[in-house]
């Protein structure tokens, strides 16, 4: 992780952490870089979120690109995952997306993506950053070599074209809810549904610059579960800020994790024949009635660190073909890079068509274990994390817990916190070997 971009780009507050500066600098480089990498003019693709910096970002990357040669083209407001697709398709040099995700509006964020379609790779992102503090020198291009900016809204209606031709089946008279959370999805998520014959119920789409993310999409589902149950809805989906994740909503306006997509897409592919090597990718902050569910249907899972960088990793080195996280980030590798709101929702509409099943049905053998997580804020993360008596607490917690829950210790990425999270079959068991762990780390003077 670097000095100013982490898992998921560099990300602050507008003007403040994340400056019009650092934009131009980004442009600057990355113009250069991969023009002179490749010995001739770069193209690169931009794509924005609903937030009002977002301009100020656009423009000011814009401006650092073509001072150093490049051709910017700009596909407006549209989400993350399709700049991931047209900088793959397309044969960009590479791709940015402007997006704080789901943080609130003031937050901004430049996420990098190489030309095939992935987060950029840790050592351009490293030379980035030495261009930012000062470290590395480049030309400005003149005459003939500066570059020009490109209006490329056709490659925002090709991706909403490619995700149309996702689906199998006609959505005709079913009744489906978007939340759009007054983001990137707004305009593509309702011109897909539409397409395919569905019924379309849309709120949260009315962007203003401020209102993304606010009381509203993936992170405040509450109001889609209520829509859903008002409506006679037969599903909704919400999205957040940049469209990378969706959770869902069934019928009854229960909510469907994105650990309930991995087992109902994966169990799907598993009984076609196409979950290649019979198994998933998850992270550790999983819920244990995942696996139990996973278990009972003979479909074996990977764990890796929490992020879906870290879940994209696993699956290009062994080959898994469905992975993701409960927060609804779901990447299905057959068709793109990296999590993709809309694309979620249309398999699991394909596997409730396919069925010919609820969404309740489908998602009920998944039955979450309760969970409680706490952060104990410590002087230092490694220390209290290895401390033998720590490491005996926690290996005591996970033999009486045995095959009826879990105990989780990490340390936080972007905090001085360790995280101790137990789920198990009560919140009171819960919220007693939680306390048990950080009950040592208290008498082993590990707190700040």
């Amino acid at each position: 992780m670097g000095k100013y971009f982490g898992t998921d780009g560099f990300r602050g507050e507008a003007n403040k952490d994340l400056t019009f500066e650092h934009a131009i600098k980004i442009g600057r480089f990355l113009g250069w870089y991969y023009g002179a990498r490749e010995n001739k003019k770069a193209k690169v693709v931009i794509g924005k979120d609903t937030r009002r910096s977002s301009y100020m970002f656009e423009y000011a990357l814009c401006t650092g690109l073509m001072a150093s040669g490049a051709d910017a083209y700009i596909m407006h407001v549209t989400t993350t995952p399709s700049v991931a697709y047209i900088t793959r398709v397309d044969d960009f040099d590479c791709g940015i997306m402007i997006s704080a995700s789901h943080n609130p509006y003031y937050d901004n964020g430049i996420k990098l993506i190489n030309g095939n379609g992935e987060k950029m790779d840790e050592e351009t992102i490293l030379k980035v950053e030495e261009y930012i503090d000062g470290k590395i020198e480049i030309p400005v291009s003149g005459r003939e070599e500066i570059g020009r900016t490109v209006d490329y809204v056709a490659g925002r209606n090709r991706y909403t074209g490619h995700l149309i031709s996702m689906s199998k089946y006609s959505f005709k008279n079913i009744k489906v809810g978007l939340d759009c959370a007054n983001g990137a999805a707004w305009q593509i998520a309702k011109a897909v549904f539409d397409a395919l014959g569905a019924k379309t119920y849309v709120i949260n789409a009315e962007p203003n610059g401020y209102n993304i993310n606010t009381d509203c999409g993936s992170t405040h589902i509450e109001h889609l579960q209520k829509y859903v149950v008002d409506n006679g809805l037969d599903i909704g989906f919400a999205f957040d800020g940049d469209a990378d994740r969706c959770l869902c909503v069934d019928e009854k306006g229960n909510i469907v994790t994105g650990d309930h997509v991995l087992y109902i897409y994966g169990l799907y592919m598993k009984e076609r024949g196409k979950l290649l090597n019979n198994k998933v990718v998850t992270t550790v902050m999983s819920n244990f009635g995942l696996y139990k569910a996973l278990d009972k249907v003979g479909i074996e899972y990977d764990k890796t660190k929490v992020g879906d960088k870290y879940v994209y990793e696993n699956m290009v080195q062994t080959g898994n073909r469905l992975g993701g996280e409960q927060s609804g980030h779901t990447i299905f590798l057959k068709y793109e890079t990296t999590g993709d709101g809309i694309l979620t929702a249309l398999k699991l509409m394909e596997v409730m068509l396919s069925k010919e099943k609820p969404m309740s049905e489908l998602a009920a053998p998944v039955v979450f274990y309760p969970q409680v997580l706490k952060n104990v804020r410590v002087k230092s993360k490694p220390d209290a994390q290895n401390d033998p008596d720590v490491q005996a607490a926690v290996a005591k917690v996970t033999e009486e817990l045995g095959d009826t829950g879990r105990i989780l210790v990490r340390e936080s990425g972007t905090e001085p916190v360790i995280r101790v999270m137990v789920e198990a079959g009560t919140k009171e068991i819960c919220e007693k070997y939680v306390d048990s762990v950080i009950e040592v780390i208290k008498s082993k003077g590990h707190l700040a």
